[in-house]
């Protein structure tokens, strides 16, 4: 039986040579890895790196609906994959300005949360709004803020949502403030 999950065995070519990759024990390896029998190149699977901001101004935070799958409709902070050349902060900072128009200041890390099971390793900061307009791009359907007793716990995007914006609640107390009017392109998607 393979240790390496479905989408590990989606290559199948070395992206040195082009040989062809099996699956092998190796010396030193703890488990299972693709090889490449033609140069012996050891083919090493590792986890995406997500970064995100929980943009706060005055007591209340910043979430957005998601526009895109996987769980389009449902709430989140701004986040994204990092791209090459760029810090964590950098990352965070630039999907924030994507996903939300607002320019942000990065604050303390929050925390890193792991979901190996889909292969991400997700770092949230906490960051404070000092620019910007929220303005609605392809990625989001809706932004609105909330004070930490209106957060929508049960329509959150990932279980790394929920967990960073009970971080997020566990630090900042409960805080009170009316939601804000949300900018809408239109009803969540089912």
């Amino acid at each position: 039986m393979s240790l390496l999950s479905p989408s590990m065995l989606d290559a199948r070519f070395c992206p040195r040579c082009s040989g062809p990759l099996s699956e092998r024990d190796l010396p030193n390896e703890d488990r299972p890895r693709l090889f490449c029998d033609h140069c012996g190149y050891v083919f090493y699977r590792n986890p995406k790196l997500v970064a995100g901001a929980v943009p706060l101004i005055d007591g209340r935070i910043y979430l957005l609906r998601r526009g895109l799958e996987p769980r389009r409709g449902t709430w989140t902070f701004p986040a994204g994959y990092m791209e090459l050349g760029e810090s964590a902060e950098e990352a965070a900072r630039r999907e924030t300005v994507e996903e939300t128009g607002l320019e942000v200041e990065i604050g303390p890390l929050l925390n890193v949360y792991s979901r190996p099971e889909v292969g991400v390793v997700v770092i949230v900061y906490c960051a404070r709004v000092v620019g910007g307009e929220p303005l609605l791009g392809p990625e989001t359907l809706e932004i609105s803020m909330f004070s930490p007793q209106d957060i929508p716990w049960d329509d959150l995007s990932f279980p790394s949502t929920h967990w960073a914006l009970a971080d997020w609640v566990s630090r900042h107390g409960s805080a009170s403030g009316p939601r804000s009017t949300a900018i809408s392109s239109g009803p969540p998607a089912e």
